[in-house]
């Protein structure tokens, strides 16, 4: 709780990443420290923005105001760089009205583009100050736009990176590439946090390797399955789970069936987050062999969960996950090594429970939704000292 006497400050929260009615994980890492922030003398009003031209989302949580913004950008990567501009004319306006209402202390930006770029030109009219999260390793929107356009793309970033009060960035190695790019600006590292109280540890019988997220060619489930294909002609009574739709999905079916492991792979499509975290309770193990990885919050929900976490060296997840000690971590696109580790912690019984008990401890030390809230917390009130 926060401290007799503490200001109260007013977080407007600008985000196109949030929990809607059609997809209530999208934006979970957003939506779901706010109530704790509400514990430390913070309250948070959110404007959730989307492109015109795409379908109208409604957002699924109520614990806090959320308003839908849809606004006029140019359609693609070619008008990444502008859109902000266009969030920023669609918005002014009511974010003059809230902050007359009820004074704004900061606005908390997710990505640069556009609602970085958007918060620096609010705080520019309005003198709120604001700070900006960086969740990916695009940090400057290169990889996802390429050529002049995404030249602009980084321009603005940069910009907007240099005016922010403090770029907030999800792991070590998402700040490292921030300052690569734009060195002299302030940035600090908030780990994301999981709901340590909803993703319990769980005596079941699972048998099941679980895998959750899109599913596309970065995410190495591909490798995942040739590595469990190799694996179920050892251990015949294990399968692979996926939860998650994208791209791959076609191809990654495909794969299971030329490798005769159709009938022990199954393909959950999207699911809630309830059905998340009992997939996450229920199974044997975790694996996600992802080569482009910001953090993961999947890693830390099967971590929370008492599981043992299969991922990579190289991402931010091995800022949290002690190879051997609280899960396992293996060298991108290696099959070799993913295949031991799924051989290893399947046949392994004592191995597989004692990490799964040392990681939900690590969640327990620092990775709660109470940790995040207070980090965060920390920054806001750096703003208006």
């Amino acid at each position: 709780m926060s401290e007799a006497g503490e200001k109260r400050l007013h977080v407007l929260t600008l985000t196109p990443f949030y929990p809607s009615t059609r997809d209530d994980a999208y934006g979970c890492f957003v939506a779901e420290v706010l109530p704790f922030l509400g514990e430390l003398a913070i309250s948070n009003s959110v404007m959730m923005v989307q492109p015109f031209y795409r379908s109208r989302l409604d957002s699924s949580c109520n614990e806090v105001p959320v308003e839908n913004k849809r606004f006029f950008c140019i359609p693609g990567g070619i008008g990444l760089a502008s859109s902000g501009g266009f969030l920023f004319a669609r918005i002014v306006g009511d974010v003059r009205d809230m902050h007359t209402s009820k004074p704004i202390s900061v606005i908390h930006a997710h990505s640069a583009l556009p609602c970085g770029h958007a918060a620096a030109l609010l705080s520019r009219e309005l003198g709120i100050p604001f700070v900006v999260t960086v969740h990916g390793l695009d940090a400057f929107s290169t990889v996802q736009v390429r050529g002049y356009a995404g030249k602009w793309c980084r321009r603005v970033s940069e910009w907007v990176y240099h005016q922010a009060s403090q770029v907030i960035c999800v792991s070590e190695k998402v700040r490292q590439n921030v300052l690569f790019g734009a060195p002299s600006v302030k940035t600090r590292v908030v780990f994301n946090g999981v709901d340590e109280q909803k993703l319990v540890p769980e005596e079941s019988n699972g048998s099941s390797t679980l895998c959750v997220g899109n599913l596309n060619a970065a995410k190495g489930q591909l490798l995942l399955i040739r590595a469990f294909a190799k694996v179920a002609g050892e251990v015949p009574e294990v399968t692979c789970e996926f939860i998650g739709a994208g791209p791959d999905g076609k191809s990654l079916k495909l794969l299971a069936r030329e490798l005769g492991v159709e009938g022990r792979v199954k393909f959950r499509g999207r699911q809630s987050r309830r059905e998340v975290a009992r997939a996450m309770r229920e199974c044997l193990l975790f694996a996600l062999p992802s080569r482009y990885e910001a953090l993961g919050c999947v890693y830390l929900e099967a971590m929370s969960c008492g599981k043992a976490a299969i991922g990579c060296r190289g991402q931010g997840i091995d800022e949290v996950i002690e190879h051997g000690v609280n899960g396992w971590l293996v060298d991108p696109e290696n099959l070799d090594q993913l295949t031991q580790a799924i051989l290893e912690l399947t046949r392994n019984e004592s191995l597989r429970k004692s990490m799964g008990i040392a990681a939900r401890e690590t969640i327990l030390r620092g990775f709660t939704l109470a940790h995040q809230a207070e980090s965060l917390a920390e920054v806001y009130r750096a703003c208006v000292s």
